[in-house]
């Protein structure tokens, strides 16, 4: 057996000290657990990946055709990345993340996923807000302004009310999701990634902007709580 514990890396950023470890639980297994910290903040952890998934499967399941392109907002260990991928209609995959330390552990394969992304063509790291692309006007590819897609796919907040720097709040209100929505061809699919139960007031800003909304309860086992916990998929289809 490996180290139980490994501080595998940790750097400042604009929001706090952002740090990988690897751990290995006994109990649990062999298995290698890689966890994301913010400051004393957890913020992911490759045990728990259910959601992340299916925030990918919903929303593509959602798409017909072929010849798909996506932007993931959020790369952390790069679960909803790897999903979408695996679906061999996208056509191109843009992850936008606005921590580069976070791009750099995949690169350099400090994560698990990192040889994926590195040997997939159909996907590409942009070094950016989320949100602060979401509404240029230019848009979320810096090599082709004005690129629409086919789904957005989001995972960066805790949820739209819970977030994780108080500046992403006039993101989740009509005016931005409206100006993101312009990136999206007509019929795509927005979806987000919360950790809280279904919310009514964010589901009805969503309907000022979008059709077809609903949210998804994702179930998974909990082996810390030896029960289930739940993520909450939110999706939205522009109009066609």
């Amino acid at each position: 057996m490996g180290l139980l514990f490994e501080q595998i890396d940790s750097q400042p950023s604009d929001i706090g000290e952002i740090t990988l470890r690897r751990r290995r639980i006994p109990a649990l297994g062999d298995q290698d657990i890689y966890e994301v910290k913010l400051g004393e903040e957890f913020l992911m952890s490759s045990l728990f990946v259910e959601a992340e998934v299916a925030l990918a499967d919903l929303a593509l399941d959602e798409l017909s055709g072929e010849a798909l392109d996506v932007v993931v907002g959020g790369l952390g260990l790069g679960y909803t990345a790897e999903a979408a991928l695996k679906d061999p209609r996208v056509n191109e995959l843009l992850v936008v993340e606005a921590l580069d330390a976070v791009i750099g552990w995949h690169r350099q394969e400090k994560v698990p996923l990192g040889q994926v992304f590195n040997r997939d063509e159909r996907c590409r790291f942009i070094h950016a807000s989320f949100f602060d692309r979401a509404v240029d006007a230019e848009g979320f590819d810096p090599n082709r302004p004005g690129q629409r897609f086919h789904a957005i796919l989001l995972d960066i907040d805790h949820s739209p009310s819970d977030l994780l720097n108080a500046a992403n709040a006039d993101f989740y209100q009509m005016d931005s999701l409206v100006r993101m929505a312009r990136q999206l061809h007509a019929g795509g699919v927005f979806a987000v990634w919360s950790n809280e139960p279904p919310a009514e007031d964010f589901m009805a800003t969503l309907r000022e902007v979008f059709v077809d909304v609903e949210a998804r309860i994702v179930r998974f086992f909990n082996p810390f709580q030896n029960g289930e916990s739940s993520n909450t998929v939110y999706l939205a289809r522009k109009s066609t």
